[in-house]
């Protein structure tokens, strides 16, 4: 008899059908690792999925709110310049690689920079992004993420490895997830879905957690 699907994953589905259901799987799988980790994962109030797997052209950014189990954004978002023209292809932890980086993250404080209102990454996962933070990796709005751009040279703008979203959407969509909250950024790449330590086969395989509502709501 097949495994029941967690709760949590078929709702949040049901709340994002465009979104890739193993994708989504993975997500809450390395959500629920994080959560397990000697340096765990505060709990987190959403889950931000990135589909990099997905051309820049099409929505590949989802924000769900873990307590209502409901989605809030469905987003184009930026890749960087190193990591492909329209199709992501290459991925990097290095810093001046201009590439976006995989797995998973814990959002942490905005500030206003040269690029806006920003979020900052801390990357959770050793040699693929914990070097998020050093390398300036945040979310930030960004002119060059546009339905027109796309209809001028199709493709979005890029980055220099930040996951950029539309100027409009910016700032509700970083206070919806800032300060402990889950980004999880997907691309079909064999060496990471086989050495990521928060996709190890049982590490998160249990009923993805899902947060205790009053924490959520409190960090909301």
């Amino acid at each position: 008899m097949a495994a029941t699907a967690p709760p949590l994953l078929e709702e949040l589905a049901r709340a994002a059908p465009a979104l890739d259901r193993q994708v989504l799987s993975l997500a809450t799988r390395a959500m629920s690792c994080a959560l397990r980790r000697p340096d765990p994962l505060r709990r987190p109030a959403t889950l931000s999925v990135i589909d990099y797997s997905r051309p820049s052209t099409q929505p590949r950014l989802w924000v769900f709110d873990l307590a209502r189990k409901r989605l809030l954004f469905e987003e184009l978002v930026a890749h960087g310049r190193g990591t492909g023209e329209n199709l992501a292809l290459r991925f990097s932890n290095r810093s001046g690689s201009n590439m976006s980086s995989l797995g998973g993250f814990e959002t942490e404080e905005t500030y206003v920079g040269h690029n806006g209102y920003s979020l900052r990454l801390r990357g959770l996962e050793p040699g693929y992004n914990d070097q998020a933070r050093d390398r300036a990796i945040v979310i930030h709005g960004a002119p060059y993420v546009s339905p027109a751009l796309i209809k001028s040279v199709g493709r979005l703008g890029r980055s220099l490895g930040c996951p950029a979203v539309r100027p409009a959407v910016a700032k509700p969509l970083i206070d919806s997830i800032r300060e402990g909250s889950f980004v999880f950024a997907y691309y079909p790449d064999a060496d990471w879905l086989r050495h990521s330590r928060l996709l190890q086969p049982g590490c998160g395989d249990a009923v993805a957690a899902q947060p205790d509502t009053a924490t959520a709501a409190a960090t909301n």
